[in-house]
């Protein structure tokens, strides 16, 4: 027995032994090595970081310093590697059979879900997010050419508006998201940069001593140190910042370095500019002559020029022709960035200069940036992020351009002894333009330091601390001088004037952050307390009456005249708490509650604290088993939200009671009191603007078609507003917080892959916006506020025109007596201008018959871009359209005055005449008065080729034999056509600039132009 037991016991010794083995080397082989390297596609250059995730498992790994990623796992071949980077292409790639080390190549570009978005205090993934956030492609951002980072925003973002305004170099630009909010507060967005919020009116870089455009204070930021553009529109998003989050927020981070990418680039372009259009005015002497002695006949005087002087004249002067020009721009900038485990860094030098299309303006840029981060300790990272610039501009004063177009061609540049002439002969007083430009110094200079440190402690597995102290300092320094060369200081001889503006604002943030995966739950939580400071000084100093031109403004002293100098300084403090939890279950059903208390010295001493609440839900239904089987939907997800935020943006001390200071005479003596000039208010409170908002995301074939489409309303109560007040106060007006303006709208992204290919790729994005405004109410009793030619009437939006209606003009065979008319009809003549009788009393009058004539909102705005490239070629071109907007073209208005004292638009060549009757164009008449009415307000729509971009890179084969990583050549155009109907320089311009109320004029402002450039791009 004990022998046939040891038998038995050896044959299944054997049968175990002879059937684990095979189990056990197919388990060996299960087992398999992962181990390779990712590169970048063009510079060859390892990447650091990058996500290696197997697909339908746990299992990832990311790669280190060097590029290079191994890892054992006991997945079966065939195995789907996806493989990812933010700004990079996510990739998919298949693993068949050894060998498993393989080299991976990743293409800068959005990688849609995968791609991790800033937002406030934090990031997420794209797939992760519950409010609506819209990021800028990069290469967006690589290919504008200007001075400042707002204008990449147009059309490259759905539910932005950016306007714009001037033509004139590093000019400010106005940019509206999901509509406006406010009609006397602020309505532009709040921007983070680097995680320093920042309010951009401009105001901050302008002393007030410069005539011209707002230079925009943004424009000391260069452009080219962006890595991404975030920007935040819902209530959802918003909320995290308070009471500065009802009008957006663009978050901008700048360039980081990367771990084992040591690198050296200069990017550069050099290029030049011209008008996009002229203002068609009579250039023709003789024809002006004509016009002129013409409204003198018609007013029964005599001609101003005989027949001989008529046959006498010949040519004339272009006044547009004498003061454009082709101008250049260049652009140089270098970037130091790389790193290692423990340190990155990056550091970028910038030099930028904007020759204007108008003579003697300009704008340049010196940039510093330098970001630095250092892992202290394996629980410490200490950073810094900082830039510094120094921005000039020399502007044209805002009376230019007018009179550009307003001087007669009979009036010559210069005398016979080539001096300048000093003004218009006629009774119209003009000055010389050009020689305004060439000897006026109008010019603004800028110095600007914005940073902060910050550290971030681990306090655990899940949590960590994050402090950081930052500052925004600005120093701004203006000098004008007129010479007594000029007729606009004919009478001061001489008039100089000095500006500085020095602003401080320091911020301290403090935040906890709590992340932590609990099986299929997962729960991210930041709270916080941050307090910001801000105050500025500012001094103005001037003087007339010089004995030499030579010293400018540089010896206000030996001016005969000093004129009164002015000082003044303002402050305000922002305290908060903020708080924000994100939870998902099983990357399928998202929750997010944000809240944040804000408490500004702006606002009343009983209504100091605002507290700003949002809620989102999101469902991801493409991860549901039910559509599982749906194998060309890779992503579908359900958003809505809910929230409040607002707006402190109404300017410091208006709820206290204020004094003003005035110069009295008592008795023969000038005696200088203070007399009350604000009603304190102690309830003044916030603009709180509420928002709602329903989104879906789309991606299908393999995301290579992806699409998020949003709807929204929005409503900004307790608008701040000066309404009428007992006069038993003392005052006749007080600001409170009364009516309100609702925005409602749709917003569609559509992001196309229309071919991928190894040598060839087309994409494509397309942004849609669509955006109603309307004002609900104005406060009790109130229906309109007006300001010419602009009215805030309820029921009509923000921005809306009030005038007459235009019908022509009167012919000689109407029966002027019997008809309505604007001056009577005894003074009415045929040719006179005719209006609509909308009150039907058969008078024409200014309080009776103004009606709406349209709105500068536009109904649509849209923008489309195109990437292709081939090899090593690439090709992009970029279409914007506003569709709806209308403008008040108040240059026509001046123009088609025609009293023979100022210069006319061409117009005037078909005006009436009593053998020219079958025409809308009035006569010639020597007394006309400007009346708003509908004929001054025009189309503006438009559709612009705004950015045609064509590169070469060359081939890694030969740029390897000079040890290169990178050199790519291109040429760039900016705004190289523009179709329009519109009859002014450019539709895309508001004098008024950041105004709501006001929005949509056009009045001798800084033509625009379009650009041609020639670039280099080198990676060493």
């Amino acid at each position: 027995m004990h022998t046939i037991y040891q038998l038995r016991s050896r044959l299944l010794a054997v049968l175990l032994l002879t059937t684990t083995l095979p189990l056990a080397a197919q388990a060996q082989q299960d087992n398999i090595d992962l181990a390779g390297k990712v590169v970048d596609s063009k510079t060859r250059i390892p990447l650091a970081g990058v996500l290696i995730h197997i697909q339908n498992t746990t299992h990832e790994v990311r790669t280190d310093v060097k590029g290079q990623f191994k890892f054992l796992t006991g997945q079966r071949l065939p195995v789907v590697f996806n493989v990812s980077l933010n700004g990079y292409q996510t990739k998919e790639i298949l693993i068949t059979s050894d060998p498993l080390n393989i080299q991976i190549s990743l293409t800068e570009g959005s990688s849609q879900l995968n791609d991790v978005v800033v937002v406030g205090y934090g990031t997420q993934k794209k797939s992760d997010l519950t409010g609506s956030v819209s990021s800028v492609n990069s290469k967006i951002i690589k290919q504008s050419v200007g001075s400042s980072f707002d204008r990449v925003l147009q059309g490259a973002v759905s539910g932005v508006q950016v306007t714009q305004t001037s033509g004139q170099p590093g000019a400010a630009v106005s940019i509206r998201i999901r509509g406006g909010n406010s009609i006397t507060g602020g309505n532009e967005p709040l921007y983070v940069i680097d995680g320093f919020p920042v309010y951009n009116d401009n105001s901050d870089a302008s002393a007030g001593v410069t005539s011209g455009p707002s230079i925009n204070a943004l424009a000391s930021l260069n452009p080219g140190d962006i890595e991404s553009i975030d920007v935040l529109k819902d209530a959802s998003s918003t909320a995290v910042y308070g009471s500065r989050g009802a009008n957006g927020v663009v978050i901008i981070t700048t360039k980081k370095g990367r771990a084992g990418q040591n690198t050296v680039t200069y990017e550069g372009y050099y290029g030049q500019q011209d008008v996009i259009k002229k203002i068609d005015v009579l250039t023709s002497s003789r024809d002006w002559a004509l016009l002129k002695n013409e409204a003198l006949i018609n007013a029964g005087k005599a001609p101003y020029y005989s027949d001989a002087d008529l046959a006498a004249l010949t040519g004339g002067t272009d006044w547009q022709d004498a003061a454009f020009r082709k101008a250049a721009q260049q652009n140089h900038q270098f970037n130091i960035s790389g790193g290692d485990d423990k340190t990155r860094y990056s550091i970028g030098l910038n030099y930028f200069l904007q020759d204007g299309v108008v003579k003697n303006t300009d704008f340049s840029r010196y940039a510093l940036r330098i970001n630095l981060d250092r892992n202290v300790t394996s629980r410490f990272k200490a950073g810094v992020n900082l830039t510094a610039s120094k921005t000039s501009a020399q502007e044209a004063n805002s009376n230019i351009v007018s009179t550009l177009l307003l001087l007669p061609p009979t009036v010559a540049i210069r005398d016979e002894n080539g001096d300048y002439i000093r003004r218009s002969p006629f009774e119209v007083s003009l000055g010389n333009p050009i020689a305004t430009l060439d000897q006026e110094i109008n010019r603004t200079n800028t110095y600007r330091v914005l940073g902060n440190v910050y550290g971030d402690l681990s306090l655990g597995k899940h949590l960590t601390a994050r402090v950081s102290v930052g500052a925004d300092i600005i120093a701004n320094k203006q000098n004008r001088y007129i010479p007594s060369t000029l007729y606009e200081a004919q009478q001061t001889n001489g008039s100089a004037s000095v500006g500085s503006k020095f602003v401080n604002t320091w911020l301290n943030e403090n935040t906890l952050t709590y992340q932590q995966l609990f099986g299929k739950h997962n729960v991210n939580a930041v709270a916080g307390f941050t307090q910001q400071s801000y105050s500025n000084e500012s001094v103005i100093a001037g003087g007339q009456g010089f004995v030499s031109d030579k010293l400018t403004y540089n010896n206000l002293s030996s001016g005969s005249i000093l004129v009164i100098p002015s000082s003044g300084g303002a402050e305000w403090a922002l305290n908060s708490y903020l708080g924000r939890v994100n939870y998902s279950y099983d990357q399928r059903y998202y929750v997010t509650v944000t809240a944040r208390a804000d408490g500004s010295s702006r606002f009343g001493k009983d209504n100091k604290w605002g507290f700003f609440p949002s809620a989102a839900l999101a469902w991801t239904l493409s991860r549901e088993n039910f559509l599982q089987d749906v194998t060309w939907i890779d992503n579908l997800k359900l958003r809505v939200s809910a929230g409040i935020t607002g707006n402190q943006e109404i300017g410091q001390y208006k709820s206290l009671s204020t004094l003003t200071n005035s110069v009295y005479i008592i008795g023969n003596n000038l005696t200088t009191g203070f007399y009350p000039s604000n009603l304190a208010n102690p309830q003044l409170g916030w603009e709180k603007t509420t928002q709602y908002d329903a989104g879906v995301d789309v991606g299908i074939l393999n995301n290579r078609i992806s699409l998020t489409v949003d709807a929204y309303l929005k409503r900004t109560s307790a608008l701040l507003l000066t309404v009428p007040v007992p006069y038993t106060t003392g005052y006749s007006t007080a600001l409170k917080n009364y009516g309100t303006v609702e925005n409602k709208g749709v917003e569609v992204a559509l992001n196309t892959q229309n071919l991928v290919d190894k040598e060839v790729s087309w994409t494509s994005t397309l942004t849609f916006s669509l955006n109603r405004n309307k004002v609900i109410s104005l406060g009790e009793g109130v229906q309109y506020l007006i300001s010419d030619p602009s009215i805030a009437a309820v029921g009509q939006p923000l921005g809306s025109f009030y005038g007459l209606i235009s019908d022509g003009v009167f012919k000689s065979t109407d029966k002027i007596e019997s008809l309505p008319t604007y001056l009577g009809p005894t003074v009415t003549k045929p040719g006179d201008r005719k209006y609509v009788d909308v009150s039907g009393d058969g008078s024409i009058t200014q309080a009776a018959d103004r009606n709406y004539i349209g709105s500068a909102q536009p109904k649509f705005l849209a923008g489309l871009i195109n990437n292709f490239a081939y090899k090593g070629f690439d090709l992009s071109f970029f279409l914007y359209t506003s569709y709806g907007n209308r403008l008040f073209n108040q240059n026509k208005q001046q123009l088609e005055l025609f009293s023979g004292q100022q210069n006319v638009s061409t117009s005037a060549l078909n005006r009436w005449t009593a053998t020219n009757e079958n025409t809308t164009i009035q006569r010639a008449k020597e007394d006309p008065a400007p009346i708003v009415e509908s004929r001054y307000v025009e189309d503006a729509s438009f559709l612009r080729l705004k950015n045609l971009t064509f590169g070469y890179t060359l081939p890694l084969s030969l740029l390897n034999r000079v040890h290169l990583h990178q050199l790519r050549f291109y040429v760039t155009a900016s705004n190289l056509f523009t179709w329009t109907n519109y009859s002014g320089y450019d539709p895309e311009v508001s004098r008024n600039e950041q105004a709501t109320l006001t929005q949509g004029v056009d009045y001798g402002a800084y033509p625009s132009a379009k650009s041609w450039v020639a670039g280099i791009g080198i990676t060493f």
